[in-house]
């Protein structure tokens, strides 16, 4: 992820690249594009915004909005949440699940790691790489397809520590497993 300054907007944005090395796997450009696909899909002030996607001399980019701030992990590390302050972020985090429920994309990798708190202290969602689509015509008559490994029946996706059981035994997920993830971060959150 590199900042970058959008010249036609006036603007400073972050572009997300996909080094062209990778660009040849399709597992890891599939998941690059559905991330793309399904950030697009939603507009809400606790998901990170998309701006742009492209391609450059053969490696994919992301434009989004440029954050300033940490990642959630690093405010659980340092040990200073209050109760208070860990549930209002997490309160946060539920209203950008919501939203992205409300469309029928599930994450499927919420973590510490994929939380970032502003520096004016919102949290923004990021990284639908995994997302999924799991209600059809959740957005509208758009196509979002999982890639092929993440798909296959048994196959388990995901960071182990924050999935649900079900998500765990490679079994189908639906927004519930988001909700586990909630759930164990607002625990690490509160006990540290």
């Amino acid at each position: 992820v590199w900042r970058a300054r959008d010249t036609r907007l006036g603007r400073e944005v972050a572009v997300k690249v996909l080094p062209a090395r990778w660009a040849g796997e399709r597992d890891r450009l599939r998941r690059f594009e559905q991330e793309a696909r399904a950030t697009a899909a939603l507009s809400h002030p606790n998901i990170l915004a998309i701006h742009d996607v492209g391609e450059h001399e053969g490696a994919p980019y992301l434009v989004e909005e440029l954050l300033a701030g940490e990642p959630l992990l690093r405010r659980i590390q340092a040990g200073d949440l209050t109760v208070g302050r860990a549930v209002s972020l997490a309160v946060q985090v539920a209203r950008g699940l919501a939203a992205a429920h409300e469309r029928g994309i599930v994450h499927r990798d919420l973590k510490p790691d994929n939380l970032w708190v502003t520096s004016d202290g919102v949290v923004k969602i990021l990284d639908f790489g995994l997302a999924k689509l799991v209600e059809a015509g959740g957005l509208e008559g758009a196509t979002m397809t999982e890639a092929p490994t993440a798909s296959e029946a048994g196959r388990v996706v995901g960071t182990p520590a924050y999935m649900a059981p079900e998500q765990a035994r490679g079994k189908a997920v639906d927004h519930r497993a988001d909700r586990f993830a909630l759930g164990v971060v607002l625990y690490e959150m509160l006990a540290g």
